[in-house]
């Protein structure tokens, strides 16, 4: 069955679980040690080495699989923060409204008026270069889209009949919020941070790239792009396969978040 993307589903399922493999458990996908240098230096792929290797004699398999624990928990961090700042912004400017509710959105429309990635650097340049640092800026930059879909939605339940009859009732706020407005709140959210993870991925890439995110020893795939690049001209595999992992996956993700919402939408109806 094709997902939202025009990806099917099997190579979808296998992208996702080779990844989740590789970030678990790398040692069964490779011997070589990540860090193991040799006398091979710009070694072409072939056998003995997948993916080749780099200027230092090292696997590219190897330290494309170790660097993808780290480029997970980078995406999945930032989606962590942006999705819980956002919701909580979009439920503050939706439960209360007036005043509150004008302040929040307008101070969510001015952060959207600029891309992520250049709010995600003006902020990173405040807080300064690190995975921690960088797990953050991502995060912030993506919390003002999930604050519109939380508010759109508090604002669509809010206005139900069941959320009207618990007010004439005499049920609290409160109640209300966590048992009626917020389940019924988190399934586009959770569409969007399906989606908004291979964003978030890509980002944090983008941000390793320039040297803003994990420092040496660390390693993930934007870095593996940064130190391939300075040789693309004698050997495209240190960087080529790096960079074909990002996409591949931000594809696969955002594949499922739009099946998801597919399927969300269906019920609905």
């Amino acid at each position: 069955m094709p997902l939202g993307s025009g990806l099917s589903t099997v190579p979808v399922a296998l992208v996702l679980t080779v990844t989740l493999l590789a970030a678990v458990r790398p040692e069964l996908l490779t011997q070589h040690a990540p860090d193991a240098t040799s006398a091979q230096t710009l070694r072409p792929p072939g056998s003995g080495h997948l993916f080749g290797t780099d200027e230092l004699g090292r696997d590219v398999f190897s330290r494309l699989v170790h660097g993808t624990r780290l480029s997970l928990l980078i995406g999945a961090g930032a989606t962590a923060i942006g999705a819980t700042v956002g919701t909580l912004i979009g439920l503050a400017a939706g439960l209360f409204g007036n005043a509150v509710d004008g302040v929040l959105m307008r101070c969510t429309e001015v952060l959207m008026a600029f891309p992520e990635l250049l709010l995600a650097l003006l902020v990173i340049t405040v807080t300064g270069p690190g995975t921690a640092n960088m797990v953050l800026s991502v995060g912030i930059a993506g919390a003002p889209g999930y604050a519109r879909v939380a508010r759109a939605r508090v604002l669509a339940v809010r206005g139900a009949g069941f959320v009207e009859a618990g007010l004439v009732l005499g049920l609290r706020r409160r109640h209300l919020m966590t048992r009626h407005i917020l389940p019924n709140t988190l399934g586009p959210l959770l569409v969007l941070a399906t989606v908004g993870f291979g964003g978030a991925m890509v980002s944090g890439a983008a941000l390793s790239y320039l040297g803003l995110g994990p420092q040496p020893p660390s390693t993930d795939w934007g870095t593996l792009l940064a130190d391939g690049q300075e040789y693309l001209q004698l050997a495209w595999w240190p960087t080529a396969f790096p960079g074909c992992a990002v996409t591949v996956l931000a594809m696969s993700v955002t594949a499922i978040g739009r099946r998801l919402g597919g399927s969300i939408i269906g019920v609905g109806r």
